[in-house]
């Protein structure tokens, strides 16, 4: 007996609903989206090797340090990176910090609910009295305001765990642009699978967190907690990057009697699948550093493919926004795709019509993105 097949959706974003059932991405699968999305997620996947490595380096050597004057040369300083640093010709880490911040903000998953656990108090009590060992005014300080240095601790474990995040998200990026280059990846379809044939492989990758003081080894995450890779670093990244952000200062106002800044944070959408490209690429809105970080490491094909364009390179950062824009549908696609609650191809009509909730929903928070101007 064969099913019935499930009946379209009048959901106001249906085609897109059917584009996921039919095994399809949400970004159109064109030659020039498989260009640009490849291109900027080779760029991509460089610029998250340095924030991991510098994130990792801060929560591992900077441990309780109050002043990091030197945090973002990961242990590399001499007169020419000083140099380097004061001219500005260097990586902008302040992006994976922001990055950070909004994680720890929003929340989310289980190493949100860790740090404010009993278990995270006491190891972060031991790993505290360990380093103010032998410093009387830091330790009185600590007994003034104790509340202040294990908020540090959970910062820091969010440098870690974030730091985890992009270190599996970058090797995932460099091996797709790998595998376009030897003709292995040849359609949109193609990029959504090897992201999540990625997501799967390193779903229960452990989420750990220990530092060094003095010789002994302390741990802030242990294996224990059962802290994971997908559900306890990634989704929570898409929930706080991809759809809630932060509202970027000088384009929305922040006075309460102004109503511009929902009540609910839930309700936030300044994520990278909301953001204008237009003020993205204007001083002072952080994902800026991210696109002048992104502009160095462009592949060739992907340079030649923004040469040929109208402008050229008169907007280059606002080109990379869209394009980013554009692989970031695709990372959502394969999210989507791996936490469905069936395969979304499926040809049994309960799981048709369990998919099909699950997609409408979703599709509810996609109203206001730029989902449709990507697909132009």
């Amino acid at each position: 007996m064969v099913a019935t097949p499930i009946q379209s959706s009048n959901h106001p974003l249906a085609e897109y609903i059917h584009r996921l059932e039919q095994g399809k991405s949400l970004l159109k699968n064109t030659p020039e989206n498989v260009i640009e999305v490849v291109g900027i997620l080779k760029s991509y996947g460089v610029i998250l090797d340095n924030y991991s490595n510098n994130l990792n380096y801060i929560a591992e050597n900077q441990f309780l340090v109050l002043f990091p004057f030197f945090k973002y040369f990961n242990n590399k300083l001499s007169w020419g990176n000083l140099m380097k640093h004061w001219w500005h010709d260097r990586i902008n880490y302040e992006y994976a910090e922001y990055c950070m911040r909004s994680m720890l903000w929003h929340g989310g998953g289980k190493l949100d609910e860790y740090i404010d656990s009993d278990e995270f108090n006491q190891l972060t009590k031991k790993a505290i009295d360990a380093k103010l060992a032998g410093n009387p005014l830091m330790r009185g300080l600590n007994k003034l305001f104790p509340e202040f240095l294990p908020e540090q601790v959970r910062m820091l474990a969010y440098y870690s765990g974030l730091g985890q995040f992009w270190r599996v998200m970058s090797d995932m990026f460099l091996s797709l642009a790998d595998r376009y280059d030897h003709k292995e990846i040849n359609s949109i379809e193609d990029i959504v699978k090897h992201i999540l044939d990625g997501l799967v492989a390193d779903a229960s990758k452990p989420i750990i967190y220990a530092i060094e003081i003095k010789g002994k080894k302390y741990d802030i995450i242990p294996e224990s907690v059962g802290l994971t890779f997908l559900m306890d670093t990634a989704v929570p990244y898409v929930e706080a990057i991809f759809f809630r952000g932060t509202p970027f200062l000088g384009t929305i106002s922040y006075n309460a009697q102004a109503n511009q800044i929902p009540i609910d944070q839930g309700s936030f959408n300044y994520g990278a699948l909301y953001a204008d490209p237009l003020p993205v690429g204007s001083a002072g809105i952080p994902p800026t550093l991210l696109m002048q970080d992104m502009r160095h490491y462009l592949p060739d094909y992907l340079d030649k493919f923004y040469q040929n364009t109208v402008r050229e390179e008169d907007d280059l950062l606002v080109k990379i926004c869209m394009t980013f824009q554009k692989s970031m549908y695709c990372v959502t696609t394969a999210a989507l795709q791996g936490l469905a609650p069936y395969s979304l191809t499926t040809d049994n009509l309960e799981e048709q019509q369990a998919n099909r909730k699950y997609l409408e929903q979703w599709m509810n928070r996609f109203t206001t993105s730029q989902i449709i101007n990507v697909n132009k």
